[in-house]
């Protein structure tokens, strides 16, 4: 069926010469047919690390780097350089491939190097030592020619053993989960825990050198024939390391009744190694990170600050973790009552908040505790081990990710026992049970009463926790001896910041990924556009401080930030429904990425990283009836019942991968490929429904722009990615692009019945206007500029032109294109992107004049705002800070992209 016609762009030589006269580009619409990139292939990339320092002590680190369609045919080899011109080995493979099959993204690893690196085509060199798996056995060992991790297949023992040389250094990992079945809120409390070891069930070796070798071991957590936790880890080595990196992803699958305390109350979560002591207790060493690279030193047996002295050589040699000499040539009176020293084979450092670190230590068990110190904020770092060999660990984002809490025990005896607490037993268990009784919320009408109050859209039953996951990172080294203190700080300084190899802005920009042409680099060329910039880097700096100073921190918070802020309390809406935690409404995290992509800031790849981490994880549920879809915005990250595909969107995890080729997020991506299957499952608009509706395989309602462009981003990112699912990907992006562009309204229609069979809308018969507010603020300009260079679809491409034309347009012309108007709609300045694309897409100047015009004078934020922040102490806020009372998140989101793409498309036109 042709859709009805639209203002045509048949005028071609017209469009063209309003393009020229503007200097804009229009971009080719066939994917196949354009023309080859200007770029040569060999041409070389020039790679830097995100801060200083390149890879210091950590294993390894792998890039994405991006490539202009048609460059590199997807059998194409790398080679990497040093700046002197020195050969760095690297191991490359495709992650994304262009419609015509040429690379669209790269990965490459590296297991050394520092300063900037250039990639180029040609041939890689090998590493000296070659990161090798061997699965013939009844483990799988890898070796990264330095280090060799024997891999469990089955039973609890993921690690059985890691040995450098002939020396082993641990055995026995294992991961520990501690259960607590009661919740006591009162005075007197009996505590009763059980454990759980984490079990095989599957491993998989997902990459097996020479650079980098990756293996993949799932589970469940278990005791007798319960289970609880799934698990998921990937072990990464690199060639030439002594260390090795653990990527761990529990899935909670336990039940909290609310207004009960009884339940799966998780009270430790844990990964443990037990490592061989050997050496004389008092060449046995202990180190424990304190704040910034601080550090606890100490032996098991301390011959400093006694009574009697040993000898300055003697102590020396102890604090710095060398052999000490032959007691024989120490002081008598020291080497005679040696066995009257006692020896602290016990230590404990607890983070139980993200502002104060308590150490203890204790000679053994069923002895007192001695304070030994503390701090604000630990850096998760350890070391237990001797001058034969120690192993060190760390967790990263440790106090941001609090309670957290690192246990070494019996350190006096033949075998050390290491614990990574990921949730430490000394806190209160982890309580996730809905916050309130229901409050007489028992049918739609009193929810929606509800949700014209807090602002929270409740229903009985869907405040759970089932099926929500969070990821954490962890790094060992294995080695030879006690390693000197600048050696150790650099295994903190890896720990507390994970080194990151990047491509430049201009790699990103230039290779047209991520919507050809919505962003570009800063530019303070003129005063409009340094206004704009100074804007934007106001509101990320905002943001940033208002993580520390409201303390957005903790397990299953850190990486959100709030909604709306209470000018009144001085304090966000923390606690009032839907205006506390974000939960990606309206795409802050697309704000951030875009915002890297276009500077290549440091700080703000952190943040999103840390937001892609929590949203994909905490957000979403990856188990039970609602795999695959998010929760809205609220008081607890699972707490509201709109439970949708909107914040499971795989939008905002598409650039973390492709940057990083993180193998977890793209795990999280693969996930949604099916979730359109969800709509069965759950109507999203069940509340507010009118007509008849009863969700059927061959009829299901998806609308067209927060449902339709979180599943198209899931459908495009299985096509590039050319994962298992990538034909049936594929066939459902070209089926529903050209079955909306066939709607009698295109995507002012709204909505569609889709069939889960063929991946197809059905057309319908007649005309509707149904727009809103809503449906472009997820990703929808974002992946149609994607799609329309991708995909050759001229219908499609029209419909969303005219969409992009009449959303900020006239309620008079909206009419006299539609027959009727949209209604009362919100968030222009937000739109005033999709104004900018059409304008650059069509040679339509009165379009670029409006998307400037929206910009700076309809809603959202306005030139005259403030643009700083107030001081805020006690008694008007908790702690001192800053306050902009005028910020919320949802302005910010949009500000944000508005202001990024209508710079990238339109600065030139700025009024």
């Amino acid at each position: 069926m042709s859709p009805v016609p639209r203002r045509s762009l048949l005028k071609a030589a017209a469009v063209a010469g309003a393009a020229a006269q503007f200097g804009w580009t229009l971009g080719a619409r066939d994917a196949t047919a354009a023309p080859r990139a200007e770029t040569s292939a060999d041409d070389p990339v020039t790679l830097d690390w995100l801060e200083d320092g390149g890879l210091g002590a950590a294993p390894g680190s792998t890039v994405g780097v991006p490539w202009p369609r048609g460059l590199h045919r997807t059998d194409r080899t790398f080679a990497l350089a040093d700046a002197d011109g020195k050969a760095v080995p690297v191991q490359s493979w495709p992650i994304a491939h262009w419609p015509d099959g040429s690379l669209k993204w790269t990965a490459h690893a590296v297991s050394s190097g520092s300063g900037t690196l250039t990639l180029t085509a040609g041939t890689p060199a090998a590493p000296e030592q070659r990161a090798t798996v061997d699965k013939r056995g009844g483990t799988i060992d890898v070796s990264t020619g330095v280090i060799t991790a024997r891999i469990g297949k089955s039973g609890a023992t993921i690690i059985k053993s890691v040995t450098r040389g002939s020396t082993e250094i641990a055995r026995s990992g294992r991961l520990v989960l501690l259960r607590q079945p009661e919740f006591e809120d009162g005075d007197q409390t009996t505590v009763r825990t059980e454990r759980f070891d984490g079990t095989i069930t599957d491993v998989t070796v997902e990459q097996e050198g020479p650079v980098r070798a990756v293996v993949r071991i799932d589970g469940k957590h278990r005791k007798g024939q319960r289970s609880r936790l799934p698990f998921s880890l990937r072990l990464y080595f690199y060639a030439g390391a002594d260390s090795f990196r653990m990527v761990h992803t529990i899935t909670y699958d336990g039940q909290q009744e609310p207004g009960r305390a009884s339940g799966d109350f998780i009270r430790g979560i844990g990964v443990r190694f037990s490592v061989p002591m050997r050496d004389e207790a008092y060449d046995r060493h202990i180190r424990i990170g304190g704040e910034d690279t601080g550090l606890l030193r100490e032996a098991v047996k301390g011959v400093t600050g006694l009574r009697r002295d040993p000898g300055a050589a003697v102590q020396a040699a102890q604090y710095a973790g060398e052999k000490l000499p032959d007691p024989a040539t120490w002081d008598q009176r020291v080497t005679t009552r040696l066995q009257y020293i006692p020896e602290w084979g016990d230590y404990t450092l607890a983070q139980l908040s993200a502002d104060g670190f308590a150490l203890r230590k204790r000679t053994r068990k069923g002895y007192g505790w001695i304070g030994a110190g503390g701090g604000r904020r630990a850096s998760g770092f350890g070391y237990v081990g001797g001058v034969s060999g120690g192993l060190s660990f760390g967790l990263r984002d440790f106090w941001q990710k609090h309670p957290a809490q690192l246990d070494v025990r019996d350190a006096h005896t033949d075998e050390a026992e290491v614990t990574l607490w990921l949730w430490s037993p000394e806190a209160q268990p982890m309580d996730l049970r809905f916050y309130h009784d229901g409050m007489g919320q028992d049918t739609f009408p009193e929810q929606l009463e509800g949700l014209n109050i807090t602002y929270e859209d409740y229903e009985p039953g869907f405040g759970t926790p089932y099926g929500i996951a969070r990821t954490s990172e962890l790094l060992f080294w294995a080695n030879e001896s006690t390693p000197p203190a600048e050696k150790l700080a650099e295994q903190i300084e890896a720990v507390r910041v994970l080194p990151q190899l990047a491509a430049p802005p201009g790699q990103l920009i230039g290779a047209g990924v991520f919507g050809k042409g919505l962003y570009a680099e800063p530019d303070r060329s003129t005063p409009a556009k340094a206004k704009i910039e100074d804007h934007l880097d106001f509101l990320f700096t905002y943001y940033k401080d208002q993580v520390e100073m409201r303390r957005w921190y903790g397990f299953w918070d850190y990486g959100d930030i709030m909604h709306t802020y209470d000018t009144v309390r001085h304090q966000w809406r923390y606690d009032v429904g839907g205006y506390a935690w974000d939960n990606s409404e309206l795409s802050p995290d697309l704000w951030l990425w875009y915002a890297y992509l276009r500077s290549g800031r440091a700080d703000i790849f952190r943040f999103a990283e840390a937001m892609t981490r929590h949203t994909g994880e905490v957000d979403v549920y990856h188990l039970g009836k609602w795999a695959g879809l998010g929760t809205r915005h609220g008081v607890q990250h699972f707490a509201d019942s709109a439970k949708q595909q909107r914040i499971a969107n795989t939008t905002y995890r598409r650039y973390y991968y492709f940057l990083t080729a993180d193998e977890r997020v793209g795990d999280l991506m693969h996930a949604t490929v099916d979730s359109d299957e969800t709509f069965l499952a759950l109507d999203p608009l069940r509340k507010i429904r009118t007509e008849p509706y009863t969700p059927d395989r061959h009829a299901l309602s998806i609308g067209f722009g927060t449902d339709w462009s979180g599943l198209v981003s899931a459908w495009l990112t299985e096509w590039e990615r050319r994962g298992p699912q990538w034909k049936k990907a594929r066939a459902r992006v070209l089926s529903t692009m050209e079955t909306i562009a066939a709607q009698p309204n295109g995507f002012v229609q709204g909505s569609g019945l889709y069939d889960l069979d063929t991946g197809r809308f059905a057309v319908a018969d007649t005309p509707k206007v149904e727009v809103s507010h809503l449906s472009a603020v997820f990703g929808l300009n974002e992946l149609c500029a994607e799609l329309i260079d991708l995909v050759d679809m001229p219908e499609f491409n029209e419909a969303y032109y005219d969409y992009c034309r009449y959303f900020n347009a006239s309620k008079a012309e909206q009419t006299a294109r539609y027959g009727s108007d949209f209604g009362n709609l919100i968030l222009f300045q937000g739109h005033s992107r999709l104004d900018a694309y059409a304008a650059v897409r069509t040679g339509d100047g009165e379009l670029a004049d409006r998307a400037w015009e929206k910009f700076y004078t309809s809603d959202g934020y306005r030139e005259s705002a403030p643009w700083r922040t107030e001081k805020v102490t006690g008694p008007t806020a908790l702690v001192a800070g800053g306050e902009a009372t005028w910020v919320s998140t949802n302005d910010t989101a949009l500000y944000g992209l508005a202001a990024i793409e209508n710079l990238a498309l339109l600065g030139h036109r700025m009024p």
